[in-house]
């Protein structure tokens, strides 16, 4: 088996808020905008929008309604601790972190190396969205 994720689905507090975010986050990372597609699947009680691109598809899902005023917490069992994006090089991280930056993303760790992880020349920044989902964009020596 060759360990490819097909899609991830999150599901964020303020789906209005988070959908809007995410058709700038995006495109930012390779997803084409023209391939959105949005559907309220009533069966599940959840509204989605799911971005596409052929390597992965990324959607965003509503929460149930007792639970619209939970907070996420990426320490939490069960939670995903953070989701990283691979590009090539560094100045992809950098336009990037810039790019990021200007649509509104909390920036938790700008641009920079972090020798204490691996591979070697591992180069990342992280940020996170409104409901506080963690991510990263990330290049190292598997990257190139």
């Amino acid at each position: 088996m060759e360990p490819i994720i097909d899609h991830l689905q999150i599901t964020v507090g303020d789906f209005g808020a988070a959908v809007a975010f995410y058709d700038r986050l995006m495109p930012l990372l390779g997803f084409d905008p023209a391939k959105r597609v949005r559907a309220r699947i009533e069966e599940h009680d959840f509204e989605v929008v799911e971005y596409s691109h052929p390597r992965l598809a990324f959607a965003v899902t509503s929460p149930r309604a007792g639970l619209v005023n939970e907070r996420v917490h990426r320490r939490r069992p069960g939670a995903l601790h953070h989701l990283a994006f691979r590009v090539h090089a560094r100045d992809e991280v950098d336009e990037l972190h810039e790019r990021v930056k200007a649509i509104g993303a909390t920036i938790v760790s700008p641009p920079r190396e972090y020798p204490e992880y691996t591979p070697p020349g591992y180069y990342a920044f992280f940020f996170k969205d409104a409901d506080g989902m963690k991510y990263e964009i990330v290049t190292h020596s598997r990257c190139r």
